[in-house]
C-alpha cells in the first residue's frame, strides 16, 4: 500500500491535525547519542528529511514541535535552526508539557498527532488524534497507537508521518519551473 493510499486510510483523524509533536531520541534521532565534551554533553544525529517535512507543515500552518526526556546543546541547536514552534526538553514525564502545548494552542486532543517511541510517551499516544511509532520501539508502544512506521527511528521515520499528514490536508510544496 502507498503512503497516499495509507493517509486515505487515516484521512478522517489526519485532516484535524493542527499541531505535530514528536518525541527527539528515537523518533528525530536513530536513539543512539555519543558524548562530546563537557561544553556540548550529548551529540545526536538527525535526518535531513524530517525536518525538510516539519518545514513544509509550518509553512502551512500546522505547529510544530518537540516534547523529549532528553537535554542537551544538540537537542536546543537543532530545534532552534528548523524554527520549531515549541520545545519542551528534560522531564520524562511529559504529561505538563503537551497539556501546556495544547493551551497555548488553542487544540483539543483531537487536534494533535504525537509520535513517540519510550514507555513514557503512552500517555500522550493514548490521548492524542493520531498517534505513530517506529518499528524498532517496545510491542508495548506499538499497541498504543494508530500507525507503525515503515523507516526506522532517524532515517525519515517522522517525514514518513508527516507525509501522511501533508496528503490527507493537501499540503505540497510550491516547485516552480525555472
Amino acid at each position: 500500500m502507498s503512503l497516499k493510499d495509507t493517509s486515505k486510510k487515516f484521512e478522517a483523524k489526519l485532516k484535524k491535525i493542527k499541531v505535530v509533536c514528536f518525541d527527539l531520541d528515537g523518533i528525530l534521532t536513530d536513539s543512539h547519542v555519543w558524548w562530546a565534551s563537557e561544553e556540548v554533553g550529548f551529540n545526536r544525529t538527525f535526518c535531513i528529511y524530517d525536518g525538510y517535512g516539519m518545514k513544509l507543515l509550518m509553512k502551512a500552518g500546522i505547529k510544530v514541535g518537540v516534547i523529549t526526556g532528553g537535554n542537551s546543546i544538540s537537542v536546543t541547536k537543532r530545534t532552534e535552526q528548523l524554527g520549531l514552534d515549541f520545545c519542551y526538553a528534560g522531564n520524562e514525564d511529559k504529561r505538563e508539557a503537551y497539556m501546556d502545548m495544547m493551551k497555548k494552542y488553542n487544540v483539543t486532543p483531537e487536534e494533535v498527532l504525537y509520535m513517540g517511541d519510550e514507555l513514557f510517551d503512552i500517555p500522550l499516544l493514548r490521548k492524542s488524534g493520531f498517534s505513530a511509532t517506529v518499528p524498532n520501539c517496545s510491542d508495548e508502544v506499538k499497541e498504543q497507537v494508530d500507525y507503525v512506521t515503515i523507516k526506522e527511528s532517524g532515517k525519515g521515520c517522522a517525514r514518513e508521518v508527516i507525509d501522511l499528514v501533508r496528503y490527507a490536508q493537501n499540503i505540497h510544496p510550491n516547485i516552480g519551473d525555472f
